[in-house]
């Protein structure tokens, strides 16, 4: 995992931040994004893919990045924000907001299959959660802190649509109740149509 990060070093690099986001795919609220840069030469055992982790080891590891990192940037942007500018470029925005919130500035920059708007030298990686640390980590801190939005805010806020469950996600208990309840001012108005109009022909149906 840390492949990348000992050639960047080697080549005399000491603040490599991995920049990472989740939630592209969901349908309620913000898309995060972070950056974390991790001190030279650390092994954090078990960091890897945030997908490919249970909640509990996610929190667990997110605990460690935190106590152990150089540096981590948060970057978010909202529903609104993705409906008028689109996904992809909200997410490109997210993540240059969590560069931006680094301090120190990193030297360079991770990230996975994607580029950051941002002065410094960068590579981007396909899968990047699953080949780099420093990446991986961003993953994590990414999911852990819209996973806390979702439970901890998010959910009071919106009670009727469960998203303390299924995190916005467009899983067929959210898509039941967006049916029933319309769209929220936290909905990305964007993604629902196509879905309610597949929604209504299977309710038609």
């Amino acid at each position: 995992m840390n492949t990348y990060e000992l050639d960047i070093w080697s080549a005399g690099y000491a603040r490599i931040a991995g920049v990472d986001e989740v939630g592209r795919g969901c349908l309620f609220g913000d898309v995060v994004a972070a950056a974390v840069i991790l001190p030279v030469g650390l092994t954090i055992d078990g960091v890897d893919d945030s997908k490919k982790l249970s909640e509990k080891r996610r929190e667990e590891l997110y605990e460690i990045i935190m106590n152990e990192a150089v540096s981590v940037g948060i970057g978010r942007v909202d529903a609104e924000t993705i409906d008028r500018i689109n996904i992809r470029q909200a997410s490109r925005l997210a993540m240059k907001q969590a560069v931006e919130a680094l301090n120190p500035e990193p030297d360079y920059l991770l990230v996975d299959a994607e580029t950051v708007d941002a002065a410094m030298p960068q590579l981007s990686i396909i899968h990047g959660d699953a080949l780099s640390q420093s990446i991986a980590a961003a993953s994590i801190v990414a999911k852990v802190t819209r996973d806390r939005l979702c439970v901890e805010q998010w959910d009071a806020f919106y009670p009727e649509y469960g998203i303390a469950l299924h995190k916005g996600y467009a899983t067929k208990s959210h898509r039941e109740e967006l049916l029933v309840y319309g769209a929220s001012p936290m909905h990305r108005k964007s993604f629902l149509g196509k879905l309610f109009a597949e929604q209504m022909e299977l309710f038609l149906d």
